[in-house]
């Protein structure tokens, strides 16, 4: 068979275009791929919503990829391991109640069954604004992360949601952005965004789960997000608390749809 470049660029620009175009109006956007957003995406879709996961990186996983100070293994607690089981991770027990999974396997996997829900990723896109219309998140206002990064002075486009996922981890983009940009309360104790505290696995995991909420109308909070934004501590390479968060983020999502 022969070959043809611009059939070849024909497809991606065509292809590309198309599911942008379907993806301007969703039941749900998700901001950040790290797995809590995954694991929500995953489970959003397969309820049969529109999803979209905008990831502002080349590669999705957020810190899942480099397990803890590179070596790439994660661990996860007992009552998440059933979560990579649906997913089709393999896990082993390293001692009662601990268990290891190789991290590369993990964020490919759980990627992959996000993608066979029905999500939609896209990658290399940051969210740098969101729509506001009375007091309520109502959508995305996105552009290509090289913008971002090369300072350019380029308008972005903008993308209608019913409700979306804050998943930027640590930095809290877009609750940084919400913050920022209008004169208006969180849900949060200050009314502000409460900050991330130093590390404690076993106090961060079980606050996460206690902060996937929504911080904001029409935005929740899950994984490191979540206690960045009411004031807990950060957990380290353990991630059963980012799989359940994932998870719950979904579930609360669901029962308002």
């Amino acid at each position: 068979m022969a070959l043809d470049e611009i059939i070849i660029s024909r497809a991606i620009i065509d292809t590309y275009t198309r599911k942008l175009m379907d993806c301007l109006e969703l039941d749900v956007a998700i901001c950040g791929a790290g797995p809590s957003g995954m694991v929500a995406a995953y489970y959003l879709a397969g309820a049969g919503k529109k999803v979209a996961v905008f990831e502002r990186k080349l590669s999705l996983g957020g810190g899942m990829w480099g397990g803890g100070m590179m070596f790439n293994e994660i661990v996860i607690q007992e009552e998440a391991k059933e979560i990579l089981d649906e997913l089709g991770v393999r896990s082993r027990e390293y001692q009662p109640g601990y268990f290891t999974a190789d991290s590369v396997e993990a964020v490919c996997t759980i990627g992959s069954a996000a993608c066979r829900a029905g999500a939609r990723f896209f990658n290399l896109v940051s969210v740098e604004d969101v729509m506001i219309r009375e007091n309520r998140v109502t959508g995305l206002v996105i552009n290509w992360s090289a913008v971002e990064t090369s300072g350019l002075h380029v308008d972005p486009l903008t993308v209608r949601t019913k409700y979306m996922v804050e998943s930027t981890g640590h930095p809290v983009e877009v609750m940084q952005v919400i913050q920022r940009k209008i004169d208006a309360r969180l849900n949060t104790p200050s009314g502000s965004l409460e900050g991330e505290k130093s590390m404690w696995a076993e106090k961060a995991e079980q606050s996460t789960l206690e902060n996937t909420r929504e911080a904001f109308p029409g935005v929740y909070v899950c994984g490191m997000s979540a206690n960045a934004t009411f004031g807990s501590f950060r957990m380290g390479p353990i991630f059963g608390g980012m799989l359940m968060s994932g998870k719950k983020v979904a579930q609360s999502i669901l029962e308002k749809l």
